[in-house]
């Protein structure tokens, strides 16, 4: 707790038998009050670990229902509970916990509604393994969008983030994709939404046993988000009503 505001860190999962361990024994108990994992249909011994780990809200789906479904799934849980923050972090140790307890301070003063743990801010990307090619590709991407969406900010496409619970709760999240984009929609959302953006630079750290998802998904990916920017440009000026946008409330 921070603040007086309790904080939950979900672990969207699958196949992390290689890396749970590890963060979660970084994962600050001192101030996190909910550890919720949910195992997206793991080949491995995920749900195993996190059992020996003595994670007291664990999740399984039978079967794989993708990277955005799994979130919902943490997110629900973490509402459910009265979580006030809600901090998403992988599994696959490719961002430390260690930056939890400032994710959090930042949300919790009401400086920023969300925190982007960025991988872009400083020059630890390529040196802590990040593929080239993916490098690239999120900078091109970023730069794309930051001008569609008319933002600054380092990168679109972290997997570790810091919400505030109200923020999760004005946007529709369930409709969103239950694939990779849904972290693209979920930006698109809060920016439609005039909210307030922070980023900290996060370390990265690209291990075999990291999640990536490969070249021709990676294309997939890219051309969805690109989708994203210019839906959320066609309905600003009212082309079209696109289902992202189209319930929520501006301010």
């Amino acid at each position: 707790m921070i603040n007086g505001e309790k904080i939950a860190v979900v672990l969207p999962a699958y196949n992390a038998e290689k890396t749970l361990r590890r963060t979660f024994e970084e994962i600050p108990g001192e101030i996190v009050d909910f550890i919720i994992l949910t195992d997206d249909g793991s080949h491995d011994r995920t749900l195993e670990i996190a059992r020996e780990l003595s994670i007291k809200y664990i999740i399984r789906h039978e079967f794989n229902k993708g990277y955005g479904a799994n979130q919902k799934t943490c997110y629900d849980r973490a509402l459910e509970l009265g979580a006030d923050i809600i901090v998403m972090v992988h599994p696959d140790y490719q961002y430390t916990p260690r930056l939890i307890p400032a994710m959090c301070h930042l949300v919790a003063s009401g400086l920023y509604d969300v925190v982007l743990g960025s991988r872009i801010l400083g020059k630890g990307a390529i040196k802590g393994g990040m593929p080239v090619y993916k490098y690239l590709a999120n900078r091109i991407l970023t730069f794309i969008q930051n001008i569609l969406l008319n933002q600054k900010l380092s990168e679109y496409h972290t997997g570790y983030r810091a919400y505030s619970a109200r923020l999760l709760k004005e946007i529709d999240y369930h409709g969103n994709s239950d694939g990779y984009i849904f972290d693209n929609e979920i930006i698109a959302q809060i920016i439609y939404l005039n909210k307030k953006i922070g980023e900290i630079s996060c370390p990265t750290l690209y291990s075999p046993g990291s999640s990536s998802i490969d070249f021709y998904n990676s294309i997939v990916y890219g051309i969805g988000v690109l989708g994203v920017s210019v839906k959320f440009i066609l309905h600003r000026i009212g082309l079209i009503r696109c289902r992202l946008f189209r319930n929520l409330k501006r301010t």
